[in-house]
Formats: structure tokens, C-alpha cells, sequence
């Protein structure tokens, strides 16, 4: 091969991972537009982490966490891609702010988890399961931490509020998660090899 040839081919695969992360980055603050607001939490059900989550499984570690970085980057600055389509570093001081970052921790932990898509190698389905699994959890470590200290509340009113009305919704994100990014991920390493 010549270096003409191989640099293409660099070029190429930089360029397909800018798009492939800035697509996953716009269809986590398309999440924003399934915003479920709750009477008794201030946390609202959302799509975001499903689509957070998928960024990690199809695209790897450092990809998916990438995009989500440029999601939570243009939240930051204002963009109007947080949950009922707000925006402004005050997020992330809020009760909301650790499970933005959570997201963050969730795609690359499923990433690792799933490793990174490659042409020909189909990835065990217990792997897909558990980094999905793995993935949501981790969304809920930060999560929690930062929602108990902005609240208040004991650990038992934590989870009543935080977690465990969420439980069903992310066990069927989980679920729709572990059955898309399988044929997600096989495109995906088609398109990069």
C-alpha cells in the first residue's frame, strides 16, 4: 500500500467517526423531546440515557463517549437539549446534573464492556446484556450522589424518588437497547473496515 492510500483511509475513518459522533450526539438531545415530567421527583423519564447508552454499544468506548460529551458540551453553553428541552451549565448543578454526567460514564462503560464494533467479529449476546445492564447502572451512581445532595432527602427517599420509579421504563431501554445495537454495531464496524 502506498502512504497516499493509507492516509486516505485515515482521513476516511476520522471523518466517519466525527459523523457517526456527532449523529449520536444529535439523537441524544432528540431524546429531549420524550420528556416525562414526574409530580413527585424532580427528575423527569427520559430517552436521553437510552440513546446515551446506545452511543457507548454501537460505536465503542471512546466514540460513544465522545458523543455524549458533545451532547452534554452544547447543553452546557445553552442549547435547549437537556429534559423539557432546557439548556445551561445550571443542570448541572441541580438535582438532574449527576445523571447527566452518569451518561457520560454509561457509554463508556458499555463501550468497554461491548468493546468496539469490528467487521466479522460478532459480539457475544451475554456481552450486549451485561454492558446494557452495566450501562444504565452506571447513569445512577452519579445520578443518586448528586441527587440526594441537592435534595436533601435520606437514601431511602433517594431511591423512592430517583431510582425505583424508573426501574421499569430503563429494564425496557435495557431491553430495546440489547436488541438494536447488535445489527447498530455490525453496520457500524461495516462502515469502518
Amino acid at each position: 500500500m502506498s502512504d497516499n492510500s493509507i492516509s486516505a483511509s485515515g482521513r476516511r475513518r476520522r471523518i466517519l467517526g466525527i459523523t457517526l459522533t456527532a449523529l449520536f450526539a444529535a439523537l441524544i438531545a432528540a431524546g429531549t423531546f420524550i420528556s416525562i415530567p414526574l409530580p413527585f421527583s424532580p427528575v423527569p423519564i427520559v430517552l436521553q440515557n437510552l440513546f446515551a447508552l446506545l452511543s457507548g454499544l454501537v460505536l465503542g468506548p471512546a466514540l460513544g463517549s465522545a458523543a455524549v460529551a458533545v451532547y452534554l458540551a452544547a447543553g452546557a453553553i445553552g442549547a435547549p437539549v437537556f429534559a423539557g428541552a432546557s439548556g445551561g451549565f445550571v443542570h448541572f448543578l441541580g438535582p438532574t446534573g449527576g445523571f447527566l454526567c452518569g451518561y457520560f460514564f454509561a457509554a463508556a462503560g458499555a463501550g468497554l464492556i461491548a468493546g468496539r464494533p469490528r467487521a466479522g467479529i460478532k459480539t457475544p449476546h451475554w456481552r450486549i446484556i451485561l454492558a446494557a445492564a452495566a450501562g444504565f447502572l452506571i447513569v445512577y451512581v452519579p445520578g443518586l450522589i448528586r441527587f440526594r445532595a441537592v435534595t436533601s432527602l435520606s437514601w431511602a427517599g433517594t431511591l423512592i424518588a430517583g431510582f425505583l420509579p424508573f426501574l421499569p421504563g430503563d429494564i425496557v431501554k435495557a431491553a430495546a437497547a440489547v436488541l438494536i445495537s447488535p445489527r447498530l454495531r455490525k453496520l457500524t464496524a461495516d462502515i469502518f473496515d
